[in-house]
């Protein structure tokens, strides 16, 4: 099958989110009926029984599989499958209802994203990493290894990712259901405690917890549901060899984005991504993180994305606005939420509905996770009718 064979195939025509955060007062029930009826609302759908025919979720942590979702929504009778790919699970999650949609076996169907990783007790790294051979054993001790390397070769600094840090912040203060509300200054960043070389507190994203959900249903319907809706041009999930033992990786990208990207900008028609997308909001777990997928989706060329920073490009007046509404690093990584999250603020985005932090015009908005075991990318491209 040709790859463009999926392009405006799916429309979304609703979305919801619940506050990201300590969400010590809510269930994961709570934030999934917070989230869900919320996306109900946006299309316009009052007898969800009836009209949401399959439901794809996605979570890491639940103990209790998909049911956990179909008994918070009272969706019975209906076929009910929970993703999980790691921090792309909320991509996944919206992949797999996207091709239920194209393939013909759906005409409508909830995507929902979700995780409650503080009932858990964690305060830190959510990954259980044991052994001595894949030292280190934090994220932010893997993913430092890059930014020196990255540094090394190219002459970026932590003032660049303190730039990144201060732009996030910023953006996250604009954005309602934020969990760091809370402008910075690259004073702040520095005075910031170290975590691991070179990243400090203000590089690392927030453990928090979160719900995010989407409606999607087939493009020739969607007008029964809103005269706005957003199409699907694009979305896949590649995997990769596990970074820390593969003889051929350069701790300078990140593989599966760049494979990602060139299945995805074929199938959305994509060819010259600086141009072309408007918006997108990327893996930002750390600061350097999103550096590298600049670069690693065509934004810059690669070592470039230091000048690129200093000049503003991706802030929100810039050329091409990332993280819009302060990504990872302010609402946290509720993990199966966060792809799904993503898609919540690009549908606002292009339907122009994102206040204070909308951008100009977009055409085009892409969404971007890095995750799976050992290593995965989950892109998808979203366009206005």
């Amino acid at each position: 099958m040709a790859r463009e064979t999926l392009r405006d195939k799916v429309a979304v025509v609703g979305v919801g989110a619940c506050s990201f955060g300590e969400n010590w007062d809510q269930s994961p029930s709570d934030m999934i009926v917070d989230a869900a009826y919320e996306a109900y609302a946006d299309a316009g759908i009052e007898k969800p029984q009836e009209e949401i025919e399959a439901v794809f979720t996605g979570s890491i942590y639940s103990n209790k599989g998909p049911h956990e979702c179909s008994d918070a929504l009272k969706l019975f009778h209906k076929p009910v499958t929970m993703v999980s790919n790691y921090c792309a699970t909320g991509t996944d999650a919206f992949r797999c209802g996207v091709m239920a949609i194209a393939a013909g076996l759906y005409d409508t169907v909830l995507v929902v994203g979700y995780d409650k990783p503080k009932d858990r007790g964690v305060s830190g790294p959510s990954v259980m990493m044991d052994g001595v051979r894949d030292l280190p054993k934090t994220p932010a001790g893997w993913f430092s290894l890059c930014a020196a390397t990255y540094f090394d070769k190219y002459g970026a600094s932590r003032e660049d990712l303190g730039r990144i840090a201060v732009k996030n912040h910023h953006n996250g203060c604009l954005a309602p259901k934020s969990f760091l509300k809370r402008e910075i200054t690259l004073d702040d960043y520095f005075k910031g405690r170290m975590i691991s070389w070179p990243f400090g507190l203000y590089d690392s994203a927030a453990q928090t917890d979160g719900a995010a959900a989407a409606i999607l249903t087939r493009r020739e319907l969607a007008s029964r549901y809103r005269d706005d809706p957003v199409l699907v041009k694009g979305v896949t999930v590649q995997a990769g060899p596990n970074p820390q033992k593969d003889p051929g990786n350069d701790f300078l990208s990140w593989k599966p984005t760049g494979w990602a990207a060139e299945e995805v900008y074929a199938q959305a028609g994509v060819d010259d991504p600086r141009a072309q997308i408007g918006v997108a909001q990327v893996h930002d777990c750390f600061t350097l993180t999103e550096l590298l997928t600049y670069e690693d989706l065509g934004f810059c060329e690669k070592g470039s994305a230091k000048e690129h920073i200093q000049n503003g490009t991706f802030e929100l007046g810039g050329e091409l606005p990332v993280n819009t509404d302060g990504g990872l690093k302010t609402f946290g990584h509720p993990t199966g939420a966060t792809g799904v999250r993503m898609i919540y603020e690009n549908v606002l985005q292009l339907q122009g509905r994102a206040g204070e932090r909308q951008v100009k015009d977009p055409k085009l908005a892409l969404s971007h996770n890095i995750g799976g075991h050992p290593t995965a990318c989950g892109l998808a491209i979203l366009g206005r009718e």
